[in-house]
């Protein structure tokens, strides 16, 4: 099952949108990498952008997202004319990868970034650039069960106060469901949808917080 913020129709132009944002700040604004994806991780127009919001995803270009990013968290910065090249650089790529793999992941910016920050995106380019997109996916849910062992389920549960048994009966899922899926041994990504709304209603989340 998947769950995400918008249609797949619009994934590929906030690709180019995140793309181009990553390239102009570090080519035309001479920032580094982490440096706006820092500023990018703890932005509102990082989370306008993980939602959808047609004004970040489609309605401005990539310089003007890199701007407001940058003016909205104090972030300074030399102004330059808007520049998107059409020859794609590695920082291109990063932003163009990490919109997808948000996407896809369905996790915030911020978590994301915190785990891979975006100079290790940029790293990754010459190896995984000429790859299918997949393959990035894969290489970066590793990194992140790596850094976040517990699923996410798990994590939500205990953050809300409730034991395994105290959730299966609040959320009327038997209590090996629950155990399945905080070992992993039950995809939670594709369990039937009236399961995963109610436990996401006991937990007071969205379904899509609780997806690996």
């Amino acid at each position: 099952m998947a769950i995400r913020a918008y249609d797949k129709l619009y994934i590929a132009g906030a690709q180019n949108v995140l793309g181009h944002a990553v390239d102009f700040a570090v080519m035309s604004l001479n920032l580094k990498p982490d440096s706006f994806g820092k500023a990018f991780a703890v932005s509102n127009s990082s989370k306008q952008f993980a939602i959808g919001n047609p004004r970040y995803v489609a309605g401005m270009n990539g310089c003007e997202l890199a701007r407001k990013v940058l003016t909205e968290t104090g972030t300074p910065f030399k102004d330059a004319e808007d520049a998107m090249f059409l020859d794609k650089s590695p920082e291109y790529w990063a932003g163009w990868a990490l919109a997808f793999y948000q996407w896809h992941s369905c996790r915030s910016f911020s978590e994301i970034l915190t785990v891979i920050p975006l100079e290790s995106i940029v790293d990754f380019y010459g190896t995984y650039h000429e790859m299918d997109i997949m393959q990035f996916v894969d290489l970066m849910n590793k990194k992140m069960k790596e850094a976040y062992p517990q699923t996410r389920l798990r994590m939500r549960r205990e953050n809300y106060g409730l034991s395994q048994s105290e959730l299966a009966e609040y959320a009327e899922v038997p209590l090996r469901q629950i155990q399945l899926f905080e070992q992993r041994q039950r995809d939670i990504n594709k369990t039937a949808s009236g399961t995963l709304f109610r436990i996401s209603k006991a937990l007071s989340c969205r379904m899509e917080d609780l997806l690996e």
